[in-house]
């Protein structure tokens, strides 16, 4: 930021728009800017071996969309992964087989995250690829299911050939957990794109009043709560919008009566006792420096009815919200969190919620400034593969 670059917008600006903007303090563009650059710059996962080969990614894509992963050969893993819908599905809870749980969160962006799942339950993105394959209310498969296909089928046992090096091995998990580490191939390549408010934020970090005055003022007035009064960047922090832990967003964890989901506490605990952690034989990093946070993660009372705060890019696209889908919309969101009880929070965890008790300007404006971090989707298109693969 050149010397001197705070009030870049009202000291600058000669618009009436840019007049009714907020005067940024010093504080305030270090905080903005933090948010960014973006895009992130893409690194491969050490954990898979594949991980950026474009072997991989095609056969990655080709697995994505194939139905037969599934035990009835009608649910691929795009039927909750829609491209139109930012890699969600628009429902209030995923449905394969049968109805889960859960929200479909969005696979966009998904290669910035260190934990996988609503509540953590897979720390690395292969192995988060497989455990919907498995899921008997998703798509229902078997290890024995997935290798047959692949070693039945001409053109995917050519392209795992051409990924892995060698044929599809006897061993059907090993098989499994290579169409696991395809399929995070084909998944990091799903990106989304600059938005007005990474316009807006390269422009304050270069002290560029002029290109930050096109950013809407009502943004800017959410963006001014988003980082001050609704202390929003204390968990959707940095360029993915998120710091990529847990936390009970008092949203109830019952899933009908007598029921619940445990978030956060369950998820620990089925991810230690995973074979495919990375702690585990399939992680290709041989110093298992990608799983320190696994070696390390330890389980307390608090993280019961915790889930994973998501990134906010591209949100305006993911409707409808959290991790049970009870919230329509981003006002719906937002009204949670300018009226949230203290009462739903775990006494014992965190104390970083508390009433906003927003207007119904400052809400407005906090929706617009959310709505701006959406690229406005339609990014992807599906590569074309050579027809045949000898």
């Amino acid at each position: 930021m050149k010397p001197g670059g705070v009030l870049l917008i009202l000291a600058a600006a000669t618009s009436a728009a840019a007049q009714a903007a907020p005067a940024w303090t010093e504080a305030e563009v270090r905080a903005i800017v933090a948010h960014g650059p973006w895009p992130a710059p893409w690194t491969r996962d050490p954990s898979n071996r594949v991980s950026g080969g474009t072997a991989a990614i095609e056969l990655g894509e080709r697995l994505f969309f194939d139905r037969r992963l599934s035990v009835n050969s009608e649910i691929a893993c795009s039927r909750c992964h829609l491209p139109e819908r930012n890699w969600s599905d628009g429902l209030p809870r995923a449905a394969g087989l049968e109805e889960v749980d859960r929200n479909t969160p969005s696979v966009t962006n998904v290669r910035t995250q260190r934990w996988f799942g609503w509540d953590g339950a897979h720390d690395s993105l292969w192995a988060q690829s497989i455990r919907p394959i498995l899921d008997e209310r998703e798509m229902g498969a078997s290890a024995a299911h997935v290798a047959k296909l692949v070693r039945g089928d001409r053109d995917l046992s050519c392209r795992y050939r051409r990924t892995f090096g060698s044929a599809p091995a006897a061993d059907d998990e090993k098989v499994l957990v290579d169409v696991g580490k395809a399929l995070a191939a084909f998944q990091e390549t799903l990106a989304s794109g600059r938005t007005a408010f990474d316009e807006f934020r390269d422009a304050l970090s270069r002290g560029d009043p002029a290109a930050g005055a096109r950013y809407p003022e009502s943004a800017q007035r959410g963006l001014r709560i988003f980082i001050g009064k609704g202390s929003c960047s204390a968990c959707h922090v940095g360029p993915a919008f998120t710091n990529g832990e847990f936390h009970d967003t008092g949203i109830p964890f019952f899933i009908r009566p007598a029921q619940v989901d445990t978030g956060r506490h369950g998820g620990i605990k089925r991810l230690l006792a995973n074979p495919m952690n990375l702690l585990g034989p399939y992680n290709d990093d041989a110093k298992r420096s990608s799983a320190t946070g696994t070696r390390h993660v330890a389980l307390e009372h608090r993280n019961f009815g915790e889930f994973k705060v998501p990134s906010l890019r591209n949100l305006a696209l993911t409707a409808p919200y959290m991790h049970n889908g009870s919230l329509a919309t981003l006002r719906d969101v937002v009204k949670h969190y300018s009226e949230i009880s203290p009462d739903r929070l775990h006494s014992d965890g965190e104390a970083i919620l508390k009433p906003l008790r927003l207007t119904e300007e400052e809400t407005q404006d906090l929706v617009a400034f959310l709505e701006s971090l959406s690229d406005g989707g339609g990014n992807y298109r599906r590569r074309r593969f050579e027809e045949d693969c000898r």
